[in-house]
């Protein structure tokens, strides 16, 4: 009888994640691009010459991107390094929705909140605005936008804060209500909008469909600027006097979270709600991205030459880096994932723990985009703001660091 009714919900279960994952009608099946000329600057100030390949011989594209991944692994802290922007302010504005989706029932409430925060309704709300150190022909996409969830100041003892990265295709106001409830626990939120996400997203998208894309070195480079967004906004908050850092990232935030993690040692809690060892593996089986497979597939590319032209941007190649700084972690994935298969969780679950790291797993009986419907949401609400109010608790008892130790770090 027990297996009987698993299966059942099994089956209900992935038909459910089916139909949500099929419900919007504006995937785009783009034509893939190598876009080396978007890693162009970093291969030119470094010295890197590209392989002759002559347009339209993708084999010879691939094994120059091949080359390219090796060379930015090789020289990951350059690739990942930055100037400290000098142009940071809050701004005060109405909140917008900015949908990525042209549902019925989402269009009406973007256009409630146009009504709202036209007739003054609306609170206006402040956000951290600055210039990214990564510069693409958006100008839109480069001015960085992370709404700004202030704790009270009684509250915080040492002034500790959290980056909450949402998930891909994430309208704007996704996760404020995860930055208020940190509030309560007297940490300090930034909710970062990602590279082509809702206010940085161009005009001529619907979706943020530039941050993942069949464009190789556009979807690289995407990645690099919101580990280098990330970094800027942790400089931003010590500058505000905040000593201790988490990060909170979802689905495609939780790669740019992990990377971020790895490469900064200020960032010493991390929750990562669902998590793959390879960008490419997700690509390729998720549903989510099925266009982009199917662009892929035209070209007769494999899942491992996927994996491998995205290497530079997959947390497996930079796990030790994560396990040589103590941190807190929180790992959470779905039984009925078809965005981030459950076996690539398991994946991070393992290598975390042959590297010792200090970590806590927990399930989740849905799947990736049933995670955000009643009541797997509240689940994950509750795994997600357990951890954080405990990891924070832990962290406020140890020492900060000195400050010269801390200029050094963010350098």
């Amino acid at each position: 009888m027990k297996k009987t009714l698993a299966k059942l919900y099994e089956r209900w279960m992935y038909r459910w994640e089916t139909a949500l994952t099929t419900r919007d009608t504006n995937r785009i099946v783009r034509p893939v691009e190598w876009g080396f000329e978007w890693l162009q600057e970093f291969a030119q100030s470094h010295a890197f010459s590209f392989s002759p390949h002559p347009p339209g011989d993708d084999a010879a594209a691939e094994r120059a991107m091949l080359q390219l991944n090796d060379f930015i692994l090789r020289h990951r802290t350059e690739f990942f390094a930055y100037r400290t922007p000098d142009d940071f302010v809050l701004e005060e504005r109405h909140p917008q929705l900015f949908p990525t989706n042209v549902r019925p029932r989402t269009l009406q409430q973007d256009a409630r909140f146009r009504r709202l925060a036209a007739a003054g309704q609306l609170p206006k709300a402040q956000f951290l605005r600055f210039t990214s150190p990564v510069r693409t022909p958006y100008p839109e996409n480069d001015r960085v936008n992370a709404r700004w969830f202030p704790a009270s100041p009684a509250k915080q003892r040492p002034k500790q804060a959290i980056i909450v990265m949402p998930q891909w295709n994430a309208d704007a106001f996704s996760h404020n209500a995860l930055c208020s409830l940190f509030n309560r626990f007297g940490i300090s939120a930034l909710r970062l909008s990602k590279p082509y996400h809702d206010i940085r997203r161009p005009a001529e998208l619907e979706r943020a469909d530039y941050a993942v894309s069949a464009n190789v070195g556009r979807t690289i480079s995407s990645c690099r600027q919101a580990v280098i967004d990330i970094r800027c906004c942790i400089d931003w908050l010590q500058q505000q006097g905040y000593e201790q850092f988490g990060i909170l990232g979802t689905s495609l935030g939780s790669c740019y979270a992990f990377l971020a993690a790895a490469l900064d040692s200020r960032l010493r809690v991390g929750a990562f709600n669902h998590a793959s060892m390879s960008f490419g593996d997700v690509v390729w089986t998720g549903q989510s991205t099925r266009h982009i497979r199917a662009a892929f597939e035209g070209i007769s590319m494999t899942q491992q030459r996927l994996r491998d032209v995205w290497a530079a941007v997959s947390p497996s190649y930079y796990m030790d880096q994560f396990a040589a700084h103590p941190k807190k972690v929180l790992l959470v994935h779905a039984t009925y994932d078809l965005t981030f298969l459950r076996e690539y969780s398991l994946q991070v679950i393992e290598n975390f723990r042959r590297r010792g790291i200090d970590f806590v797993s927990k399930v989740l009986p849905c799947g990736h985009y049933t995670t955000g419907e009643t009541p797997y949401k509240f689940m994950d609400g509750w795994y997600i703001g357990s951890f954080i109010y405990s990891a924070f608790k832990h962290l406020a008892t140890i020492p900060a660091l000195p400050t010269q130790e801390k200029e050094l770090i963010a350098r």
